[in-house]
């Protein structure tokens, strides 16, 4: 689910940015310097999110100098050396300190002093907010699923009706049909009516209708529980759509036909939705 969240102290900034993802993915960046606390940092989001993609900002609010130390012995080394090179060669000019601050290795930077404590607090803010942000939407998402779970259920009731004799008048079609082709004297009426009957049973779509009815009240049940559900939609909804391919393959009915489609589309309409739920 997209959202943002931010916190600031005397010593940190934290930006974070969510945006939907099928699983937990997390990037952040921060000088190079803290990167020994990104594993804690990492582990606050997992603590608070099932998935997403979680872009995380990290500035410090003060200019700390950085400490670095001087390789003594082996400035005198290198000094040394030059020397001796320079009178071996009869080489002119001077060995200077700039001379020697050319090689970085004499010169050791040493990471600043990190309050971890603050840092994870400052964080744990911004995670609050971020989450608190994808609350107040998620609420306003799942309210609106609900409604086009109320539509689906709505055609789902519409499609019922016009299965009920759907498989009857699937026989009696057949049997005319075989009837106006085949000679009726060479009909073994038994035989006929068995062989329309399994054709016909072929083309009922009654138990499809059945279960996309069941799964669509273990949706509506699914969306009242707190906890993350996202996935659990998404597999649900699988099912649900399957069901719908399988009822537009067997559905020659034009009125049942153009009810599919409506249930197609509102079922697209709830998969692209249902990515933003944790």
């Amino acid at each position: 689910m997209t959202g943002f969240g931010s916190a600031s102290n005397y010593d940190f900034t934290v930006e974070i940015r969510s945006l939907n993802h099928r699983f937990m993915d997390i990037s952040i960046k921060m000088p190079s310097y803290m990167s020994r606390h990104e594993i804690p940092l990492r582990n606050i989001i997992k603590e608070l999110f099932q998935r997403g993609r979680f872009d995380v900002f990290i500035s410090t609010n003060t200019e700390k100098a950085i400490p670095f130390t001087i390789n003594k012995q082996l400035a005198v080394h290198i000094y040394s050396s030059l020397k001796s090179l320079q009178n071996e060669l009869s080489l002119p000019g001077e060995i200077t300190i700039e001379t020697l601050s050319g090689y970085r290795e004499i010169l050791t930077e040493e990471d600043p002093d990190v309050d971890a404590e603050a840092l994870c607090a400052v964080f744990r803010e911004a995670a609050a907010n971020l989450e608190a942000m994808r609350i107040r939407e998620g609420s306003l998402l799942i309210e609106e699923i609900g409604e086009r779970i109320t539509v689906l259920h709505d055609i789902t009731a519409r499609i019922e009706p016009l299965t009920t004799d759907h498989a009857a008048r699937w026989r009696e079609k057949i049997i005319e049909r075989l009837k106006s082709v085949l000679d009726v004297d060479m009909l073994d009426s038994s035989r006929l009516l068995q062989e329309a009957a399994l054709m016909a049973d072929k083309l009922d779509i009654s138990e499809e209708i059945s279960r996309i009815k069941n799964h669509l009240t273990q949706f509506r049940e699914i969306l009242r529980q707190e906890n993350a559900i996202g996935k659990k939609l998404d597999f649900l909804l699988q099912e649900i759509n399957r069901e719908v391919n399988t009822v537009s393959c067997k559905a020659s009915d034009y009125a049942v036909s153009n009810l599919v489609v409506e249930m197609k589309t509102e079922t697209e309409k709830i998969r692209e939705q249902i990515q933003n739920i944790q």
